[in-house]
Order: structure tokens, then sequence, then C-alpha cells
């Protein structure tokens, strides 16, 4: 397990550094092999995270971004992550960007996982960065506590892709990118603000179930070392 935790005097100063990062490994990909993807995550936390992104000078007609996890809601519902990014993050420099949703206009959460990962095969792996998040009560992604298909998401040997998951603390049925898909991003950040979380933090790092608290998946076995920004 390695975790690098960088701690930050606000949410401001979080915004910019992990927006610097995060331009600086994109370029480096694009550099590199021609192009860049990034798995961004939804909630409050990311918004001025994703405005100071969407601001810096990269190539940004070469970078794919797409989501670590999504509702079964279309794009234009207020709880959509594809929204949240459309309205944060794909506008300004970054509006070039190529956005692929997790999201399908299917008959079922089923399906629409099938078609979305054969939608983001075409990225290619590892992503460039992948950020995640948590939940107060330890999961990341789609990875919630008791939900339908958690020990299957959090499986290695479960391939690349899409995954459903349904859970009580999801509300709708969610989409979700497994395991293996983002424990070897390039650069795996977790970023996490205010006390709450950190306590939530401490925890996951103490000993107990993955199940329990999935966010522990990430911190025990990815093969990236989780790079932890946080601020008060």
């Amino acid at each position: 397990m390695t975790a690098n935790m960088h701690a930050f005097a606000n949410g401001a100063e979080l915004a910019g550094k992990l927006a610097d990062k995060v331009a600086e490994t994109l370029s480096a990909a694009i550099a590199t092999r021609g192009s860049a993807s990034i798995a961004v995550s939804g909630g409050s936390t990311p918004k001025a995270f994703f405005q100071a992104l969407s601001s810096r000078s990269i190539d940004w007609d070469k970078v794919t971004v797409t989501l670590v996890d999504e509702r079964f809601v279309p794009a234009d519902n207020p709880r959509s992550n594809h929204l949240l990014v459309q309205e944060n993050l794909l506008k300004d420099k970054a509006a070039a960007a190529r956005f692929l949703p997790l999201y399908q206009a299917a008959a079922s959460v089923e399906e629409a996982a099938v078609i979305a990962t054969e939608e983001t095969e075409a990225v290619g792996h590892p992503f460039d960065v992948a950020i995640l998040g948590m939940g107060n009560d330890g999961h990341t992604a789609s990875f919630f506590p008791g939900g339908s298909n958690l020990k299957a998401a959090l499986d290695p040997n479960t391939p690349r892709g899409i995954i459903t998951m349904e859970a009580e603390g999801a509300g709708e049925p969610r989409l979700t990118f497994t395991f293996s898909s983002l424990q070897d991003a390039r650069l795996l950040v977790l970023h996490i603000e205010g006390e709450g979380k950190k306590d939530v933090l401490a925890k996951a790092e103490a000993a107990g179930e993955e199940t329990e608290m999935p966010i522990r998946a990430m911190l025990r076995r990815a093969a990236s070392p989780v790079e932890i920004y946080w601020a008060p």
C-alpha cells in the first residue's frame, strides 16, 4: 500500500495545485503517445478543480474525458455526473476535449453497462489520470458497502470495463468502472476535503474488511500509488 498525502491550506489552493499536476500529466502523455485520457468523479468536491483545469493550456483536442462512475439518469438530470462535468470542466479551453459518457439510453442499466464498456474500450488503458472521491461510508467510484455487484467490482480478476451497482446509499442504479480499470492509472488521485473525510480516511487505513469500506481496496491493492489531495 502506497498512499502519499498532499495537504493544502484550503479548497482553492488544492484545486489549483491538482489542476497543475493533472495538466502536466496529460501533457506528458500527449507528448509521449499523442493522446491522453482522464476519468473524473462527480459530487460537489471536484467543482473548483474542474473549473481550474478547464483553463489550463494543454492540447485538449487530444484528451478524452470520461467518468469514474455515473447514475443511470440522462445527461440533463440534475443528479447526472455528465451534467456536472459539462458545466464545470468541458468549457473554456477544455471545451475541445472529447467526452465519453457512461450513461446510455438503453432499456436497462445492464444493457447500458455493456454499451459503455464497448464505447470506453477505445480509450485504451491504463488511464493517464483517474480522480477518485470518497463518501462518508468509505465508498469510492460506485463501490458501495452492501452494493449488488460489490465483490465482482473489487475483484482484480473482473475485467476492465463498466459494471452495474445498486445499493441503499446510491439512490439510482449506477454504472461504474471496475477496480481493475482504475487501479493502475498513471496518476491515481483521491480528492477529499474537510476534517470529516480525513477521519473517514483514517478509519479506512485501519484494519477491516474491504467490503465494509471499499476505498480500502484502492488504498491496499492499487498498482499505482494513491496520491491523496486533501484540504480542510
